[in-house]
């Protein structure tokens, strides 16, 4: 909801500050004083083109800024009205003589598509601008669901449900047959590199056994005559380490019986003898098992460079390699297998696609049930807003492809748009394309008392909106803003005191010069203003008392 708006140095408006309040808010002025200025303004800020001629004469730069309070947004949030609780926010239009326009939301500079999206839900002007959202055929079929909401929705989801698993199959589908034909063009391939590993015969580990094994090997003359010397020095000769060691043992041993000490020292001594023992005997047992074998060095080198050269071809150590012939087994597996795995999944479509034909046709079924009642409620709208030749329809069409093949979406199969003929005997066209803003502005309005309530625009801009008619219809008209803005806010622009009288908020623009420039000036009436304003719009500039009796007058039938 539009709560108030500055406009500096915008085409004649050198500096105006407005605060819109709730309910009807009803801009009259003479002509030329710049009423349409005011909404183009207001245009400007909710996202529309900027033109450097709305520059005003003599300026660098025009700078619009609108406080708009949002149902339902965190100030974190900038996508457009939703629904949990109001905040308020700043949206600031600066457009420079020299062509550059700069948006901003709450002080943060955003991009013209990020402001028009934020504000699509924010506002509506109907007239000569745009943000007019029930000309768009986009927004048709989502008006025709919500008026029978609590029936048309839930079918709604149920087709949204399944175009989304139908959607996802497909997708599955289309992969699983490029995976198929991508795979069929690398299985020879991938058999072989599972074969030469298959062969090799790979254990985790072995790698760093066979390098010990073939320093061994390499190593087998060397490490045997240094071996047989040891065991030679340590054991074999009269005077060797051993026999010396168990002489030692011994003979402490004869004394262990007199103290602590000497027990202590010759069972130390006697351990030491025997591990020295063992160590001779396993000395003996590998200077015996080292021989040099020319052939099984041969076969322990040519196996490491067999794993060595996987290895370095795949760019995997042994562990890898075993679980990436796992995963071309699995693989090949898959392909082996696609076509049953693709005939399944074709199955499985067919059958969600029979289910979403049904639930789109049962959503079809219930729109066009709202679509009835809602053509014959908007053509009583019409006939009460002096269309009493006017003829409203709503258009379903099936979505098809080339091939006539139902296209299916998470909206069903509808194509919905809005028709209309104001004149007898002229065929119906789409709405988007009645010529007069004043006559747009007032069908306009004929959908608004009926789907006003629901569409989730909170404020409503009308300009022209009394262009051809006058009396009883412009009362008509004076009355319907009224009821329709209990629920939204409306802002209006009018030259009929007929409709003036029913503002809940009246405004006067006027402007005045000087030797040099045009100003204008946005004033809010107080109730006795307002009946002056309303007698001038009767009398003209040379109010009389007949003429304040008038105003008096319609301004307490509007009541």
């Amino acid at each position: 909801m539009i709560r108030h708006i500055s406009i500096r140095n915008f085409a004649i408006i050198e500096n105006v500050e407005i605060d819109f309040n709730d309910g009807l808010n009803i801009i009259t002025g003479e002509t030329g004083a710049g009423k349409s200025v005011v909404i183009e303004a207001v245009s400007l800020a909710l996202g529309s083109r900027a033109d450097t001629a709305f520059v005003r004469s003599g300026t660098d730069k025009a700078v619009i800024q609108l406080v708009a309070t949002v149902e339902g947004k965190s100030n974190s949030d900038s996508d457009g009205p939703a629904s949990d609780g109001p905040a308020e926010y700043v949206i600031t239009r600066e457009v420079s003589s020299a062509g550059r326009s700069l948006c901003r939301i709450n002080g943060e500079i955003v991009t013209l598509s990020t402001l028009s999206q934020f504000c699509k839900g924010l506002a509506d002007i109907h007239g000569q601008y745009d943000h007019q959202s029930l000309l768009d055929p986009d927004n048709h079929i989502r008006l025709v669901d919500l008026y029978r909401k609590d029936t048309v929705l839930p079918a709604k989801a149920d087709v949204g449900a399944l175009f989304a698993e139908y959607t996802g199959l497909r997708e599955e589908l289309a992969r699983l047959k490029k995976d198929q034909a991508e795979g069929k063009r690398q299985r020879d391939f991938m058999s072989f590199e599972l074969q030469e590993i298959t062969d090799a015969h790979l254990r985790e580990g072995e790698d760093a056994e066979l390098e010990d094994e073939i320093s061994l090997l390499q190593n087998s003359e060397k490490i045997f005559s240094c071996l047989a010397g040891a065991y030679q020095t340590a054991s074999e000769s009269d005077y060797s380490i051993l026999s010396a060691m168990k002489q030692v043992s011994d003979t402490v041993g004869e004394t262990s019986q007199y103290t602590k000490e000497l027990a202590e020292l010759s069972r130390r001594l006697e351990s030491l003898y025997y591990e020295y023992e063992d160590a001779c005997s396993e000395l003996r047992e590998m200077r015996d098992g080292t021989v040099f074998d020319p052939a099984a060095l041969d076969e322990a080198i040519g196996r490491y460079e067999t794993i060595k050269r996987l290895k370095e071809k795949h760019g995997r150590s042994i562990p890898e390699l075993l679980e990436y012939a796992d995963e071309l087994r699995e693989r090949l597996s898959s392909i082996d297998n696609a076509d049953e795995e693709i005939a399944a999944l074709q199955a499985k479509i067919e059958r969600t696609a029979m289910a979403l034909e049904i639930a789109s046709n049962k959503l079809s079924e219930l729109r066009k049930a709202a679509a009835a009642e809602l053509e014959q409620l908007i053509t009583e709208q019409l006939s009460q807003l002096n269309f009493g030749e006017a003829a409203f329809a709503i258009d379903f069409k099936k979505a098809v492809d080339s091939a006539g093949n139902a296209m299916f979406s998470a909206e069903g199969t509808d194509i919905v748009e809005f028709l209309i003929t104001t004149n007898r005997g002229e065929p119906l066209k789409p709405l988007s394309k009645i010529a007069s803003g004043g006559e747009m502005s007032r069908i306009m309005l004929a959908f608004k008392k009926i789907i006003g309530d629901y569409d989730h625009i909170p404020t409503m801009i009308f300009d022209e909106i009394d262009s051809g008619i006058s009396g009883i219809a412009a009362s008509v008209v004076g009355r319907k803003l009224l009821e329709i803005s209990r629920r939204h806010q409306i802002i209006c622009i009018t030259h009929l005191p007929q409709i003036a009288a029913y503002g809940t908020s009246n405004y006067r623009i006027w402007k005045h010069s000087d030797d040099v420039m045009t100003y204008t000036s946005v004033d809010p009436l107080s109730d006795e203003e307002k009946v002056r304003e309303i007698a001038r719009l009767l009398g003209g500039e040379n109010i009389t008392p007949t003429t304040l009796a008038s105003a008096k007058e319609l301004i307490e039938a509007s009541q």
